[in-house]
């Protein structure tokens, strides 16, 4: 059943529930904890590399290593994929993520980037 005529678009009027404060206080510490923790891996990814203080050979695996934390972290966190309801959202993003892992590694073997 609907909401029996209420506009969802409408401002909410009065305070709160608790819970519901408790909730949005929640996700506001979640949400400022992963951004100060992005902004550290985006950081400490810059440094490294200005300072050399990666090996030549490990620079590029550790990059893409910070890159995809950064970016499961911003589906989780600020698309909010972990909540309910986003199920088929979830299987198609991570679907997609592997089937494009093998295809792009076999162009790349394919056009002699890597060669083994």
């Amino acid at each position: 059943m609907g909401q029996h005529g209420m506009d969802p678009s409408a401002p909410l009027t009065g305070k709160p529930s608790k819970k519901t404060q408790r909730k949005l206080r929640n996700e506001m510490r979640t949400q400022l904890i992963s951004f100060v923790l992005m902004i550290f891996l985006t950081s400490m990814a810059f440094i490294s590399i200005a300072s050399d203080a990666i090996p030549t050979g490990f620079a590029m695996p550790f990059i893409l290593l910070l890159a995809v934390i950064q970016v499961i972290l911003q589906l989780y966190v600020f698309m909010h994929l972990n909540e309910r309801g986003n199920g088929w959202p979830n299987a198609m993003i991570w679907t997609g993520v592997l089937v494009a892992i093998p295809t792009v590694a076999s162009l790349m073997l394919l056009l002699g980037i890597v060669k083994w």
